[in-house]
């Protein structure tokens, strides 16, 4: 992947260096190698996928239903086509149904829909939201349930989508995990979108890249006055990329993991992609408390920046 979101999303700038000159037979080995790891990696993430549906025994089929609860930007896009529920306020999720139950919200309505949920289909529930939500979803019982890092932004209500495919990752960053991320990688593509269908492991990996992302540029973009995340990656790059590495290196040493290398390669891609987006520190609690938590020994900068927003005023929410 990668915001492997997925965002998918993601370790450090890359140098070149010299090296000797290789002959065209070790060009072609080393082509062969690649081709072999990359063959590999396919069959491993279709062996998980298959291992997965088997387990929990619930994989969607043709003739389910694509339920999506939220009326808004994304909703209302991941409603369109054939077989698809759109639920606003108020509506009630279908006991007897069988699919996925896409929740294209906020994050702060997560709780009222999680109750109201028929207890037959919490499983089918599907989570699309931004930051971090492991915490979360395992105090809900919901760990295993379907997530997605949805890399694409809807300017506004029924205009054409802009998908999350970059340079780098002309794949496509968006990806899922779970018992339905196939058929939310299905809607995507009819829909003539890209989603990428990873393991749990490389979501977490993507998720974190996406918070990252959101909580560097958004952070960097607010504190220094900047209209976008455009002008934030060009303006302040050298600050861009001074966050980027510190929590990197922080969600490393916290979590044990290991991004793969480019990091802020990817992210500044995704930033050329969604250039014109404004920059707001929102929804502290799902996104950069993760990382002021932490502490100033493994993320300085990044919480120094959180201090500066908060004596400017341009946050609401008080800091612990």
């Amino acid at each position: 992947m990668q915001l492997s979101i997925v965002l998918t999303f993601a370790a450090l700038g890359l140098s070149l260096a010299w090296s000797p000159v290789v002959n065209s037979q070790s060009k072609h080995s080393v082509a062969l190698n690649m081709a072999s790891r990359a063959a590999q990696k396919k069959k491993s993430r279709q062996e998980w996928a298959e291992a997965y549906d088997k387990k929990r025994g619930t994989g969607s089929s043709t003739g389910d239903i694509f339920t999506v609860i939220g009326g808004g930007r994304i909703g209302s896009l991941l409603s369109q086509g054939e077989n698809s529920l759109l639920l606003k306020r108020g509506g009630k999720i279908p006991e007897d149904g069988n699919g996925p139950v896409v929740i294209a919200t906020r994050n702060d309505a997560l709780d009222s829909i999680i109750d109201d949920c028929p207890q037959n289909r919490l499983k089918d529930l599907v989570f699309v939201q931004n930051g971090y939500l492991d915490k979360y979803l395992t105090s809900k019982g919901l760990a295993d349930n379907t997530q997605v890092l949805l890399f694409l932004s809807v300017p506004s209500l029924g205009v054409d989508p802009v998908d999350g495919v970059t340079s780098v990752n002309p794949e496509g960053l968006t990806a899922a995990t779970g018992i339905h991320a196939q058929a939310f990688a299905d809607k995507l593509k009819s829909l003539e979108l890209k989603c990428n269908v990873i393991d749990s492991e490389e979501y977490k990996n993507g998720m974190f890249e996406k918070l990252i992302w959101i909580s560097t540029y958004m952070l960097v973009g607010t504190a220094k006055e900047c209209s976008s995340v455009g002008q934030a990656g060009l303006d302040h790059k050298k600050l861009v990329e001074t966050v980027i590495n510190e929590l990197s290196a922080a969600v490393s040493a916290k979590e044990g993991l290991a991004f793969e290398a480019g990091i802020i390669e990817r992210l500044s891609a995704y930033t050329d992609v969604v250039t014109d987006f404004p920059c707001a520190v929102k929804e502290f609690e799902w996104r950069n408390e993760y990382f002021y938590g932490l502490g100033d020994e493994a993320c300085p900068t990044h919480n120094e920046l959180l201090r500066e927003c908060k004596k400017k005023g341009v946050i609401v929410f008080d800091l612990p």
